[in-house]
């Protein structure tokens, strides 16, 4: 059998069971056909086949994001950007939003995202006196970098029926001055319905996610697992997307929403789908819900109260019984579980349930999981271990937000996203970037894994460093594992499928400071190049 395409003179980074790193790899069709030396994979070299000259690259298996909101990606794009290198102040982004006014008929939203408000030269949220200045034809929508928290206008307010009079939602804050007057910023389950109501049209979503797509292939992932967005429509729209070919990246979906997860948790427990329903194109994936909030906002919910603030323990969407009552049930109709987790108190919780859930239903294979698991101190990784639980830390954050970690959580930051000792104690971890809340690209993700490094060069939880491999581990292999996918994809092996990620020098041979400044030279997705830079050799 002759292959289509061959790729020689490589760094080929297998992944496999030894960590052996090849030479070449033939493709056949949607499946990797052989990997090896140079000399055993050009007996497969036909008249018709491509042949790729590496000249010392490294090829790896396409990326896994393990946890990324495709949908909420995409929809950025479309919205101000507050993440754009010109805004360094509130007073920078004012003027972009009135830009934006002055664009849109009136009575549309206007949408920002990607505020840090620890970023800009005032350091503090835009007002709601500012946004109103700016419009009170159109609803304005400010979103914090982590979506968890927003700031709006007074048209906005008006939308969502927010008055002086509204109370708190459960897990949520509509935070009033000292004359109980709105402010405009709204906090956590609060923030999650006013985002219900500044919602896209299907014509802006599913241009959305074709946008999103594209950046994600050309980051050179292929596989993705959607954290969640607007729950059945998102489902719906996803599938309608793969199916046109707008969206090419494969989907393992959460069935998770961002308002009031657990009443589509619930749906789909008793619709009779289960995690692994679908193809090598959509499948369903665990059953979500939220328990806490965002590290940067801060909101998430610690055992001990915050280093900044000795009063303060964070936010808990449910209370333990609560979340047992649905993941449970989930659990026991055969949905892999998993939860939102940022801090200790939380994921305490959330690993009380599933052992509660494994006791009540004992299932061997149940590769339950945690989102985020931030704050997993030694205690809570005993458990995990002993539960059977897939961490899905995520590596980039610290370079962002590293430095707001030190003065929230003080030593606690030893412990956040624990790569180090996750694989010393034998547990399982797959990476997730949470893009949008920050950049999507592995292989930033890969070289804050190796050097625990924020923007500002400080050291952030250093003993959590690991090695190269490692880090591409995590965001290969064990991202499959983590979907029940190790079979089929997440290592350069005949038979799986033909996912590969090709870089633009070797990542085992640059320093590893410089990680960050690789690139993606090609990727390649079920056989096909879908995308590709001019510097490839082809012979």
């Amino acid at each position: 059998m002759k292959a289509d395409i061959v790729f020689i003179n490589g760094e080929v980074i297998t992944v496999n069971q030894k960590n052996e790193v090849a030479e070449a790899l033939a493709i056949n069709g949607d499946r990797i056909l052989a990997v090896g030396t140079n000399q055993e994979i050009k007996v497969f070299i036909g008249e018709e086949t491509n042949v790729i000259d590496l000249q010392g690259k490294s090829l790896l298996p396409g990326f896994i994001d393990s946890h990324i909101h495709l949908i909420l990606y995409g929809v950025n794009q479309l919205a101000v950007s507050c993440k754009a290198e010109h805004i360094k102040s509130v007073e920078d982004l004012l003027i972009d939003l009135k830009k934006k006014a002055s664009t849109i008929p009136k009575g549309e939203w206007i949408r920002a995202w990607g505020f840090n408000e620890t970023a800009v030269k005032e350091k503090r949220y835009p007002t709601i006196a500012e946004l109103d200045a700016i419009s009170t034809d159109h609803p304005i929508i400010v979103n914090r970098t982590c979506s968890h928290i927003s700031v709006v206008n007074s048209r906005a307010l008006e939308i969502a029926r927010i008055d002086e009079n509204s109370e708190n939602p459960t897990g949520g804050i509509i935070e009033k001055d000292g004359a109980g007057r709105l402010t405009g910023k709204l906090i956590e389950t609060a923030n999650m319905i006013m985002a219900d109501r500044a919602s896209y049209s299907e014509s802006e979503l599913l241009k959305a996610v074709k946008i999103a797509s594209g950046h994600f292939i050309e980051a050179g992932i292929t596989s993705i697992h959607e954290a969640g967005a607007h729950g059945p429509d998102s489902f719906r729209l996803m599938q309608q997307a793969i199916k046109n070919k707008d969206i090419r990246v494969r989907i393992y979906a959460m069935v998770g929403s961002l308002n009031n997860s657990h009443e589509f948790v619930n749906k789909m427990v008793d619709s009779g789908v289960i995690t692994g329903t679908g193809d090598e194109r959509f499948k369903i994936g665990p059953a979500k819900l939220f328990t806490d909030g965002s590290s940067t906002g801060p909101t998430i919910a610690t055992r001990e109260p915050y280093t900044s603030d000795p009063g303060y323990s964070g936010i808990l969407y449910y209370k333990e019984a609560e979340i047992y009552q649905v993941l449970g049930q989930a659990h026991k109709r055969g949905f892999q579980i998993t939860v939102h987790a940022q801090g200790d108190r939380a994921i305490e919780m959330y690993l009380n349930c599933v052992e509660k859930a494994l006791k009540e239903s004992p299932r061997k294979d149940h590769r339950h999981r945690i989102e985020h698991a931030g704050i997993s101190s030694p205690d809570l990784q005993k458990r995990m271990k002993e539960l059977g639980v897939i961490p899905i830390p995520n590596p980039p954050f610290p370079y962002e937000f590293g430095d707001i970690y030190i003065e929230h959580y003080g030593n606690r930051v030893n412990h956040m996203y624990a790569a180090r000792d996750f694989i010393d104690n034998g547990i399982l971890a797959a990476a997730g970037s949470d893009a949008p809340v920050t950049d999507h690209d592995p292989i930033l993700g890969i070289h804050v894994a190796v050097n625990r490094i924020s923007r500002s060069g400080t050291k952030i939880g250093a003993t959590q460093s690991i090695s190269v491999l490692e880090a591409i581990k995590l965001y290969t292999w064990n991202g499959a594992f983590a979907s029940f996918d190790e079979d089929v994809k997440g290592s350069l092996e005949a038979g799986k499928l033909a996912d590969l990620v090709v870089l633009n020098d070797s990542i085992l041979k640059v320093d590893s400071e410089n990680i960050k400044d690789l690139k993606v030279e090609s990727t390649i997705l079920n056989g096909e190049i879908l995308y590709h830079r001019e510097t490839m050799v082809e012979i």
